[in-house]
């Protein structure tokens, strides 16, 4: 009977605070994942590198290596992993507020009530009066020890919204640190490629300057036969002293380059090992990206989006319940008596149960307050979910053309290096002989070392452009 009473009573509030809860003007929003069926100039391929590990996409050993450590040392990522364990801490947390509550209470008091008290008039009748153990029935003295629990229960599963949002966010937590694997593995490819490249152009510098030498010695001697001028050596000398001087920033270059490698794996500067191999001879031009359909699963980052989105949705929910009624239990033990003796007697066991009923009725802004903020953060975690979808098919669109773009440019470029790189020989030849004038010998002589340097930048773009291809498809994390 008691229970059909208070059902007759709580369910009718409860469907009135609902239907209040409905009539809020709240938007809703639904999130868009349609992406365009294949990347612009490239058919459709179902087998994308993302699925590759990045040991299997990076056959260097040396920048295997390199991965491996800043996989282990490096200090962003270690702070993200702490994290995700306080993340998991969260989880826990919140799992326990929907759990009983149980505390083991003990404690002791004494109370001395003024003369014109009506528990001191009692006293004074009591006084003298004693029980069949001879003890005096009134004392001022109260000791106890029990057990004490509360239980709030969960009927709209608010604590259980908040609590998987919590799970929701500590998995969004896990791939942004995926996330932050695929961009460090990237981050560790590029700066390597960056070494290579710069001691590859502090290599041809040096060659240069060995030809120049001799190209200045040659023509301090036909000075001296006065078939050049001055003016000549001067031209030659000032080359090869511009052609000196580029080695220096270069050399910086380097020294940059290892020591951003070197923070990136977590320890102090030292030499890093390199190898030419895989930067001259990789192939760029058979790069397969897969569909766009793909990225869903594969980034990481939109994955990261999508959870934090499930999480706002149950956080609206968790706040929606903030309109219902709140149940609550709380029971309790103890041993109370005014001599601590009698603690262990059974007449001296207390107990106690009650049940509570709460249901917000009059100013209820907060709770609405809470609630439209819930839901705007909702529609945010929506809006960056897309974003995040849109940025992620771009960057893959930008990267593609950017390899194939520079795998253009360096055909272009490495056979404009070759004419150069004969015309060298050509002019030498010639101006021994005296049949072509020391002024195409310099031109020809700057144009091949510039077109050299300039090929080994295309090239490194071209590296760059496959490693960013990689980490814009989702892969490295694995």
């Amino acid at each position: 009977m008691i229970k059909t009473v208070v059902y007759k009573s709580v369910l009718p509030l409860s469907m009135a605070l609902l239907c209040r809860c409905k009539s809020l003007n709240i938007s809703v929003r639904s999130e868009n994942k349609k992406v365009p069926a294949t990347y612009a100039n490239h058919t459709q391929d179902s087998a994308g590198i993302a699925k590759m590990r990045w040991r299997e996409y990076f056959t260097d050993p040396n920048l295997v290596e390199l991965i491996d450590t800043a996989l282990k040392n490096n200090q962003e990522l270690n702070i993200i992993l702490q994290e995700i364990e306080m993340s998991k801490n969260e989880i826990q947390a919140k799992k326990g507020e929907y759990l009983p509550f149980v505390n083991i209470a003990g404690g002791s008091g004494y109370q001395k009530d003024g003369r014109y008290t009506w528990r001191e008039a009692l006293s004074e009748n009591a006084d003298g009066k004693t029980n069949q153990d001879n003890t005096i029935i009134h004392s001022n003295s109260d000791y106890y020890i029990g057990a004490f629990a509360s239980w709030e229960l969960d009927v709209w599963k608010k604590l259980r919204n908040a609590k998987q949002a919590a799970v929701e966010r500590y998995l969004a937590g896990v791939e942004g640190k995926n996330y932050m694997v695929t961009g460090l593995v990237a981050e560790i490819a590029n700066s390597y490629y960056e070494l290579v490249a710069l001691d590859k152009q502090l290599d041809i510098v040096q060659k240069n300057i060995e030809i120049q030498s001799n190209a200045l010695m040659i023509v301090k001697l036909q000075k001296e036969s006065a078939k050049v001028t001055q003016l000549a050596v001067n031209r030659f000398e000032a080359l090869l002293l511009n052609t000196q001087n580029l080695q220096y920033a270069l050399k910086q270059g380097i020294v940059e380059a290892e020591n951003r490698i070197n923070f990136l794996t977590g320890r102090f500067p030292k030499p890093i090992k390199i190898s030419t191999e895989e930067f001259d001879i990789v192939s760029l031009d058979s790069i397969a990206p897969g569909i766009p359909s793909q990225l869903l699963m594969n980034r990481r980052d939109i994955q990261q989006a999508e959870l934090e989105l499930e999480a706002a949705k149950l956080d609206v929910k968790s706040a929606r319940a903030n309109f219902y009624p709140s149940f609550k239990i709380q029971a309790g033990t103890a041993f109370q008596a005014f001599n601590p003796a009698f603690l262990i007697h059974p007449e001296s066991l207390l107990f106690s149960m009650a049940g509570d009923l709460m249901a917000p009725l009059v100013n209820r802004n907060a709770i609405k307050a809470t609630y439209k903020n819930a839901n705007a953060k909702q529609i945010q975690a929506v809006y960056h979910y897309e974003q995040t979808i849109l940025n992620a098919y771009l960057e893959v669109s930008n990267q593609l053309s950017r390899n194939k773009n520079f795998v253009m440019s360096y055909d272009t470029k490495f056979k404009e290096s070759e004419i150069l790189t004969q015309s060298v020989t050509i002019s030498n030849d010639l101006f021994r002989s005296a049949r072509a004038d020391y002024i195409e010998v310099l031109l020809t002589q700057r144009e091949a070392l510039q077109t050299k340097m300039e090929l080994v930048e295309i090239r490194l773009q071209q590296m760059n452009a496959r490693v960013n291809v990689y980490r814009a498809l989702g892969g490295g994390w694995k």
